[in-house]
Protein backbone atom coordinates (compact mmCIF):
# COMPACT_ATOMS: atom_id res chain seq x y z
CA UNK A 1 0.00 0.00 0.00
CA UNK A 2 1.20 3.45 -0.58
CA UNK A 3 2.77 5.79 2.14
CA UNK A 4 1.76 8.89 2.87
CA UNK A 5 -0.64 10.90 1.08
CA UNK A 6 0.91 10.99 -2.03
CA UNK A 7 1.51 8.47 -4.72
CA UNK A 8 -2.15 6.81 -4.54
CA UNK A 9 -3.47 5.40 -8.10
CA UNK A 10 -6.95 4.74 -8.59
CA UNK A 11 -6.69 0.95 -8.42
CA UNK A 12 -5.11 1.76 -4.46
CA UNK A 13 -8.45 3.53 -3.37
CA UNK A 14 -10.56 1.21 -5.05
CA UNK A 15 -8.97 -1.69 -3.35
CA UNK A 16 -8.78 0.04 -0.09
CA UNK A 17 -12.77 0.98 -0.41
CA UNK A 18 -13.99 -2.68 -1.12
CA UNK A 19 -11.22 -4.08 2.14
CA UNK A 20 -13.89 -1.45 4.15
CA UNK A 21 -17.05 -3.10 2.51
CA UNK A 22 -17.39 0.12 -0.03
CA UNK A 23 -19.10 -1.02 -3.20
CA UNK A 24 -19.70 0.60 -6.65
CA UNK A 25 -22.92 2.30 -7.05
CA UNK A 26 -22.40 3.70 -10.51
CA UNK A 27 -20.03 6.18 -12.55
CA UNK A 28 -20.45 9.00 -14.52
CA UNK A 29 -18.07 9.86 -17.20
CA UNK A 30 -14.44 9.07 -15.36
CA UNK A 31 -15.70 9.18 -12.10
CA UNK A 32 -16.21 6.27 -9.69
CA UNK A 33 -19.04 6.78 -6.99
CA UNK A 34 -18.81 3.65 -3.90
CA UNK A 35 -21.52 3.56 -1.49
CA UNK A 36 -20.59 1.93 2.06
CA UNK A 37 -21.59 2.57 5.87
CA UNK A 38 -19.65 4.02 8.07
CA UNK A 39 -20.58 4.43 12.09
CA UNK A 40 -23.66 3.62 10.57
CA UNK A 41 -24.09 6.50 8.28
CA UNK A 42 -24.29 5.98 4.63
CA UNK A 43 -21.04 7.12 2.91
CA UNK A 44 -20.49 8.12 -0.80
CA UNK A 45 -17.26 8.33 -1.94
CA UNK A 46 -16.39 10.01 -5.48
CA UNK A 47 -13.00 8.79 -6.77
CA UNK A 48 -11.89 10.20 -10.37
CA UNK A 49 -10.15 7.65 -12.97
CA UNK A 50 -7.38 9.16 -14.36
CA UNK A 51 -5.45 5.65 -15.58
CA UNK A 52 -2.41 4.96 -13.63
CA UNK A 53 -2.22 8.38 -12.87
CA UNK A 54 -1.20 9.35 -8.87
CA UNK A 55 -4.46 10.62 -7.35
CA UNK A 56 -3.46 14.42 -5.99
CA UNK A 57 -3.47 14.58 -2.13
CA UNK A 58 -5.99 17.42 -2.43
CA UNK A 59 -8.11 15.30 -4.18
CA UNK A 60 -7.22 12.31 -1.88
CA UNK A 61 -8.12 14.35 1.23
CA UNK A 62 -11.21 15.16 -0.24
CA UNK A 63 -11.74 11.14 -1.02
CA UNK A 64 -10.79 10.57 2.99
CA UNK A 65 -13.54 13.20 3.97
CA UNK A 66 -16.18 11.86 2.15
CA UNK A 67 -15.53 8.23 3.08
CA UNK A 68 -15.51 9.17 6.76
CA UNK A 69 -12.88 6.45 7.83
CA UNK A 70 -10.21 7.85 10.11
CA UNK A 71 -7.19 9.32 8.15
CA UNK A 72 -4.67 6.85 10.73
CA UNK A 73 -6.77 3.98 8.70
CA UNK A 74 -5.88 5.41 5.04
CA UNK A 75 -2.23 6.45 5.64
CA UNK A 76 -1.67 3.43 7.86
CA UNK A 77 -0.54 5.44 11.10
Amino acid sequence: MPRGIFNWTFADVENFLKEKNFRLNHTNGSHYYYVGNVNNALKQVCVPFHGKESIKPRTLRGIIMQSGIDKKEWLGK
